[in-house]
């Protein structure tokens, strides 16, 4: 006798309800995974790593990656985060953890060999879309293997329904990289350090608002990883390309968040509002504040992200959003744009790659797939 399928119930051999629904980034949230921080390696040295960090945080990882990171600065993250990991509870977000990983443990392929980083933004290497979990081909090799860690979560979306996708490993030989790469300077035509050898893509250069996506081409996405995703999604979704100035581009989200159906907060540092795409003129664009000086000087030369970071905002529904306590004039602009900011601290979460957003993935968000552009 066949064993019943894992995706049908036990009685009545339907199709199970998949765990994992999220078409958007503001419908109600009921279910998130979490990073974490313990086993958190400093990344190795590598051309794709440097040319997007801080020029002062790339000069440390050449004398300090593959360690782990201090004791000091993983306290701090980890306090924050706990409270962080509280409130989304006391809102009645079911919340997923990764296993916790030794990173510092080296890997490799036939062609090189790593250490990790840590698993403390799932934004970056899983990607969701209705109800299939897409992970995606990195280009830092240091973060490789980083979804092994979120495998037993994977295993239990499967089983209960969801669709489970992979794309392509990457060789990541020294045939993806532009050997000598400089990043360009202002005025300078834009480049990037990928070649087009195979395709890469970090789920952070993506954000979606139902059958449409935004995303940005950068240093650690390539155009045949948006061309990858394009096909892989087929003509019932269509991706628009977001053209940033950054000079250094890594993930959409300190450049361009979908805030609510026609709501769009862009940074005006990056963002030519001119150049946005068609489907975006119908929308209200909000422009972010000047982000609020941080003036810790350890946080400022160990940060792994720009001061941008106070667009890092994590939707709750279309009014609620969690948003960092320290950066008052973005909660100030929030609320002056009729949304409910929720005051939280993860300020010291920046070494580790990221804040709200990246800290985090929306696995089940209560709402269908719709269309919000004509």
């Amino acid at each position: 006798m066949m064993p019943a399928s894992s995706a049908t119930t036990a009685e009545a051999g339907e199709p199970a309800v998949s765990p994992v629904s999220s078409h958007n980034e503001w419908d109600p949230l009921e279910e998130i995974i979490v990073g974490r921080l313990d086993g958190a390696t400093i990344p190795s040295r590598h051309p794709v790593v440097t040319c997007n960090v801080p020029p002062w945080t790339g000069r440390l990882l050449g004398l300090a990656g593959g360690f782990e990171y201090p004791r000091a600065l993983i306290e701090r993250a980890q306090h924050e985060l706990e409270q962080f990991l509280d409130l989304l509870r006391s809102l009645d977000v079911t919340v997923r953890r990764p296993d916790a990983v030794d990173h510092k443990q080296r890997f490799g392929t036939p062609h090189w060999s790593s250490r990790g980083f840590c698993n403390t933004c799932p934004r970056d290497s899983m990607l969701v879309i209705g109800d299939e979990v897409i992970e995606t081909p990195m280009a830092w090799p240091c973060r490789y293997f980083e979804t092994h860690s979120y495998r037993a979560i994977l295993k239990d979306y499967f089983r209960r329904g969801a669709r489970w996708t992979a794309a392509p490993k990457p060789e990541l030989t020294d045939a993806l990289f532009e050997r000598g790469f400089r990043a360009p300077e202002p005025g300078e035509p834009m480049r990037y350090i990928l070649t087009e050898f195979e395709p890469v893509f970090d789920a952070a250069d993506f954000v979606r608002a139902g059958r449409d996506l935004f995303v940005t081409r950068s240093n650690v996405t390539n155009r045949m990883g948006i061309e990858w995703m394009r096909r892989h999604l087929g003509p019932g979704y269509r991706i628009h390309e977001i053209e940033s100035r950054c000079r250094t581009p890594m993930h959409i989200d300190t450049t361009i968040a979908l805030l609510a159906p026609g709501k769009v907060l862009i940074n005006p540092e990056y963002i030519d509002v001119d150049r946005l795409p068609d489907v975006l003129s119908s929308w209200d664009v909000l422009v972010a504040p000047e982000p609020d000086l941080i003036d810790d000087r350890l946080l400022k030369i160990t940060s792994m992200c720009g001061k941008w970071l106070s667009m890092n905002v994590l939707m709750l529904d279309e009014k609620r959003v969690i948003a960092e306590r320290h950066h008052t004039g973005m909660l100030h602009a929030l609320e002056k744009w009729g949304f409910e900011p929720i005051p939280c601290d993860l300020l010291h979460y920046a070494p580790f790659g990221g804040s709200f957003h990246c800290a985090t993935l929306d696995i089940r968000r209560r709402g269908a797939l719709e269309p919000y552009f004509d």
